[in-house]
Order: C-alpha cells, then structure tokens, then sequence
C-alpha cells in the first residue's frame, strides 16, 4: 500500500495540486489523503469506505483506477491470508455468541410466542355443550309425563292419597 500511497502522492505533486485542493475537490478530510498517501491502512475501520476514497483520489489525479483497485485487492488479500486460523475460528465463535445473545433478548412486541394446542379445549367445550343438553333434555322429561306437568301429577297424586 506503499506504493500506491507513494504513487498518488508523487502524481498530485507532479499536477500542482496541494492535499488542501484535493481535500476540498472530494470532500475528503486532509488527514485521510495523507494517510492514503503515507500507505498507513491501519487507522482505517471499514476498508470499504477506505477502497472508496483511493478509487476517487486515483480519478481524480487522472490515475488508471484498475490498477489501484487490483493493487488494493492484492494487499487486502495478502493481509488477510496472513491471518492464523485460531483467530478467525475464535472470531466466528464470538460472532455465533453475540447471535445468540441477540436472540435471547426478546420485546414484548416482537417475541413470538409458540402456537397454543387448541384442540383440548375445542373437544372439552363440545363435550360439556353436549352433557348440558342432554341435562336440560332429561330434566324436562322427568317434569313432564304423559303429556302432564308436574303441579298437575303432584295434585292428582294428592288428591289420591285422601
């Protein structure tokens, strides 16, 4: 990233341009050009952003952008690669953990909340519709015999006993 820092800065100089005109023509902090310039990535959070700003520095010094990017592209890849097995599989697991601690963390609003089992309730509430019915058919059969009410067979039944 040397290099690249070293090429960008060699060709403002060579255009004339100060880090101050550049830094206003892309609205790109001072700091930020120099660090590009210095090849210091490390200060950088989101190498993204950081890929951004070199491809619109390199347009605008009227440098091929292909090249930077593929420079870019090497280096990352280079970095990266050097990176132990350990620490990327320890970074996945923190990862995974962090996941699962999002997931225990529920709202009132959003937790979804597991699917009651309904059909009990249905088959209990049938059954004791039917047991009232057939209650209240019982009962009226017991008030009603022979087409008489029960104050009529109570009556006759006394007058029967005298």
């Amino acid at each position: 990233m040397v290099e690249t820092g070293e090429t960008l800065k060699s060709t403002r100089e060579a255009s004339g341009v100060s880090l101050d005109e550049a830094s206003k023509d892309l609205n790109i902090p001072v700091i930020i050009l120099e660090q590009i310039e210095d090849g210091s990535i490390g200060s950088f959070e989101d190498i993204y952003v950081l890929k951004q700003y070199m491809i619109d520095y390199a347009k605008y010094l009227g440098i091929n952008t292909e090249t930077v990017i593929n420079k870019f592209n090497e280096y990352m890849f280079d970095y990266t690669s050097k990176i132990p097995m350990d620490e990327i599989e320890k970074a996945v697991r923190e990862k995974s953990r962090e996941k699962e601690d999002e997931d225990r963390i529920f709202s009132p609003y959003t937790r979804v909340y597991p699917k009651e089992k309904t059909m009990p309730y249905i088959i209990t509430g049938v059954v004791v519709i039917i047991l009232v019915i057939l209650a209240i058919f019982w009962s009226v059969k017991q008030i009603t015999i022979n087409n008489q009410t029960g104050d009529r067979l109570g009556y006759i039944s006394v007058e029967d006993n005298l």
